[in-house]
Order: C-alpha cells, then sequence, then structure tokens
C-alpha cells in the first residue's frame, strides 16, 4: 500500500554538474517544498541531494546515521572526502560506472525544524526527491543505523517504488537502553544551555556516543595506556580522541539538528510484517546500541521475506563505516537475490 505525502514541490533549484568519461556524472541539487509532518502539520522544507553515476543505470539510495549527508564518496565533480568513502567506488558494489547512488540529506540536518520528526517523515521527503527527479522505483535502498529505520519506512509507505531493502543496524523500534543512553547525551545538550556553552554540550554528547558506537575491545587495544596528571588532573589515554571527536562534530553540527535527530530514533516504530519488500538485515555483534536479539526479531517478524548475515567486528555499532569490504560483500550477494534488475 502507497502513503500520500501530503507535500508539493514549490521551487526547484538548478544542480550542479558536469559530464565526466563513459556518462557519469555526479550532481548536486535542491529543491524547496511543502511536507506533511507527522507530529509538526504541513511544514517548509529543503531536499538536498547527491546523484553519482552513470545516466540510466538502476538507482541505488545510500543512507547512513544521524550524522551523514549527501555527499558519500570523493569524484571528479566534488573531490572533498564523503562519509563512505570506499563504499562507492571503481569495482565495488555501488560501482558508479555500473548504479547511480542517490544520497540525500536528512530534513532536520540543516537544524531549521525546531519540531519532532518522524521517520515517516524522511520516508516521505524522500518520495517526493524522487518524484522531482522522475525515479520511479528504486533498485535498493541501503541503509545504515537512521538510515536503515528510514528505508524500513520507505519499504512500509512507499514499496512500489522498492525492489530491495539492506538494512545494517537499525531495527524496527529502539532499545530501551539505547534510547536511555540518547536521552543522557541530550540532556547534556540541555545542561549547555542553561549555562549558555550549548556548544560545549553538544561536544560532551557526541562523546558520549563515541562510547556507544564503538566496542570496550577496541578502547583496550588502542588506549590502553596508563593515565597521565596534567595540571593537576588525572587524564587517561581517550581522552584526547573523545576530545577530537566533539570539536569535529561542533564544528560541522547545528544543535538542534543533533537534539531532533536523535529523538527521531527514539520515536522509530515500524511493524516487521508490515514491510513488503524483500529485506536483508545486517548485526553487528557486540553493538550495544542495536543488539543481534532486536534484529533476529526483525527478520523473524520480516518472515520469508528477510534473511539475516551477523558480522563480527571491533567496531560494533561503526562497523559499516569501517568494514568496507565485508559490508561489499554483503551488498554483493544481497543484489544477487531477484530483483536484481528492478
Amino acid at each position: 500500500m502507497s502513503f500520500a505525502t501530503a507535500a508539493v514541490a514549490t521551487e526547484s533549484f538548478a544542480p550542479l554538474s558536469i559530464p565526466v568519461d563513459a556518462g557519469r556524472s555526479a550532481v548536486r541539487g535542491e529543491i524547496a517544498a511543502v511536507l506533511s509532518m507527522r507530529h509538526g502539520g504541513a511544514r517548509p522544507v529543503r531536499l538536498r541531494y547527491e546523484l553519482v553515476g552513470r545516466a540510466g543505470a538502476p538507482v541505488v539510495v545510500l543512507a547512513g546515521g544521524i550524522s551523514a549527508h549527501r555527499h558519500v564518496a570523493a569524484n571528479a565533480e566534488f573531490p572533498e572526502k564523503g562519509w563512505a568513502e570506499g563504499l562507492v567506488a571503481a569495482g565495488r558494489t555501488l560501482d558508479p560506472a555500473v548504479r547511480q547512488v542517490l544520497a540525500f540529506d536528512f530534513i532536520g540536518a540543516d537544524g531549521a525544524l525546531d519540531l519532532p520528526i518522524d521517520t515517516a517523515d524522511q520516508a516521505d521527503a524522500l518520495a517526493l526527491l524522487l518524484d522531482h527527479l522522475g525515479i520511479a522505483r528504486l533498485q535498493s535502498f541501503v541503509g545504515y543505523s537512521y538510515g536503515a529505520l528510514v528505508g524500513q519506512q520507505f519499504a512500509v509507505r512507499h514499496p512500489q517504488r522498492l525492489a530491495r531493502l539492506v538494512a545494517v543496524s537499525g531495527a524496527h523500534r529502539p532499545h530501551p537502553y539505547a534510547a536511555a543512553w540518547r536521552a543522557l547525551q541530550r540532556r547534556a545538550v540541555a545542561l549547555g544551555q542553561l549555562q549558555c556553552a550549548e556548544h560545549h554540550g553538544l561536544a560532551l554528547a557526541r562523546q558520549f556516543a563515541m562510547l556507544s558506537y564503538r566496542t570496550p575491545e577496541e578502547f583496550g587495544e588502542r588506549f590502553d595506556a596508563p593515565p597521565e596528571v596534567v595540571n593537576g588532573r588525572v587524564r587517561v589515554a581517550a581522552e584526547d580522541y573523545l576530545d577530537a571527536a566533539g570539536a569535529q562534530y561542533v564544528a560541522r553540527t547545528p544543535v538542534e539538528a543533533y537534539l531532533r535527530l536523535s529523538e527521531s530514533i527514539d520515536l522509530h516504530r515500524v511493524d516487521p510484517a508490515a514491510i513488503g519488500v524483500p529485506t536483508v538485515v545486517v548485526a553487528v555483534e557486540g553493538d550495544r546500541l542495536v543488539p543481534l536479539a532486536d534484529l533476529v526479531g526483525l527478520v523473524e517478524g520480516l518472515g520469508p521475506r528477510g534473511s539475516l548475515r551477523v558480522l563480527r567486528s571491533p567496531y560494533g555499532h561503526d562497523a559499516f563505516l569501517k568494514e568496507t569490504d565485508r559490508i561489499d560483500a554483503i551488498l554483493a550477494t544481497a543484489f544477487r537475490t531477484p530483483g536484481e534488475n528492478a
């Protein structure tokens, strides 16, 4: 069944495009639209996207965590490093010579929406974007973390536009332990705001998040060094790493964007039985945010449409970003299933 988005495009901006060899290109664009949001009614939004690959090739949407954005990998037109560098590359499953890869900025990522944002809103925004681009159906939606949640909603709300879903480290509902962790991170931001130091609060929230993304095993290998006494205070080995992570995040993330997208993870609820497309679920042993048991439950709810792949990785929730070869192998197998040429 398809859900109406109750949204119309109101304005379009000319995309940037420079043709490259073999008919491949990278295009960035932006449209303004009105989107009917689950918790806020009709709201103006801007949909920013990047489409990379050979014109006319099948289209795959690639969506990551709440920190991800429309630029997934460096290319001739936009050479800056992307968030999925190495996964979208020659010889990979997501080779731009074989497939077009579409990525978009999540609504709210610019900090312009001060209201609860549902993953269903993100799915409907993507449907609007596909309408604008003239894309009737996706060969696949590959989602990691928050992107996996959006992919699930897209499969529920717009199943006729999707041949296959690959959901990595994203369950049909948040685990209460992970939700509690995120709630404390948001409180750190709120405390910073009360002290007129919201960016310090955001940096601290990001540092807490890094501990939840990675595993004790990785920290044991990287930071097994005695503490130092600096200016009369004890400083442990991981603090430089955490400080750098916080500073980098603050430099690129509006506070309101972090708060609303963090909330959006905790609002997410999908009935697995309502996902009507073939779905590959990828779990990581040791992921403390999305436990293996929750993803087993998702696959059980999918029935014959679902299959499960399990990775063992010291990188925990961040395995998608670090285990490029292994993720590519999973995608290659998933894309050989029925629906490849859809």
